[in-house]
């Protein structure tokens, strides 16, 4: 009889799950619009209210992986430190900052939305703090090597974007206000979701860092997570305002 799953097996299982799960998202959001922010509706059983279910839905990111990752034996080495803050910075802010400049009032997610992305968040937190600090294994002058040096560019790269792009769309809206319009500027002159296009790059750029597969299914699954909802975003942009800019894609620029 075989023996018990090592640890080493098991995490490659569910990296390979996140492939899957990636595949299986890309192919479910392209055909259904995920039912929250601009695309809320009823029919998808109880619902909180959108701020508190940020918080709760991304808190595995922070919590999980801050346990996982300093139960390694690594923990405390240069490099996986550093690539811990890397991820702890963005997470910080998505699940702190974040909410707390959203223009969501009187906006809810369904319970069931909140508690998928909790299961995948966990899931996502395991595989890659126990990558980081456990499995993997990174030489001493990592830090110096053009895997680390390339993918923290695209990495910051990525979060720039994303943080421009957010403050355009919470400028847009005075508190309590519900209407839509159009953003304008920085990279919203090129494609209708420079917000997805700057979280896609950051966690590319997370893979390349941490040259591991783990990372890799993040990015994947990131981006078969949000660009389905790009598409349906552009698409809905376009039918809202008739004189929206035809030149504009969706979330790559000029391509898509």
């Amino acid at each position: 009889m075989p023996g018990p799953i090592s640890e080493p097996q098991l995490h490659a299982w569910l990296v390979l799950l996140v492939f899957v799960l990636a595949a299986l998202t890309f192919i479910l959001l392209l055909r259904v619009n995920a039912p929250y922010g601009r695309f809320a509706r009823d029919g998808w059983g109880p619902t909180v209210p959108a701020r508190a279910g940020w918080v709760l839905f991304e808190s595995p990111a922070v919590v999980v992986f801050a346990a996982v990752y300093f139960a390694g034996q690594f923990a405390w080495e240069r490099v996986p430190l550093v690539l811990f803050f890397a991820w702890q910075f963005h997470y910080l802010g998505r699940t702190l900052l974040y909410p707390v400049r959203m223009r969501e009032q009187g906006k809810r997610i369904p319970v069931v939305i909140v508690a998928t992305a909790i299961l995948f968040n966990v899931l996502n937190a395991y595989i890659n703090a126990r990558w980081i600090s456990h499995l993997g294994s990174y030489p001493d002058d990592w830090l110096t090597t053009a895997p680390f040096i390339v993918g923290l560019t695209i990495f910051v790269t990525g979060w720039l974007i994303n943080q421009h792009a957010d403050r355009v769309l919470v400028r847009l809206r005075e508190p309590g206000q519900v209407h839509y319009w159009v953003p304008q500027g920085g990279l919203y002159r090129f494609v209708s979701c420079p917000n997805y296009l700057g979280e896609i790059v950051e966690w590319f750029g997370w893979a390349v860092m941490t040259w591991s597969l783990a990372g890799l299914a993040f990015a994947v699954f990131t981006t078969a997570n949000l660009l389905p909802r790009a598409l349906a975003t552009h698409r809905w942009y376009r039918a809202r305002f008739p004189d929206y800019p035809p030149e504009r894609r969706a979330v790559i620029p000029f391509l898509v």
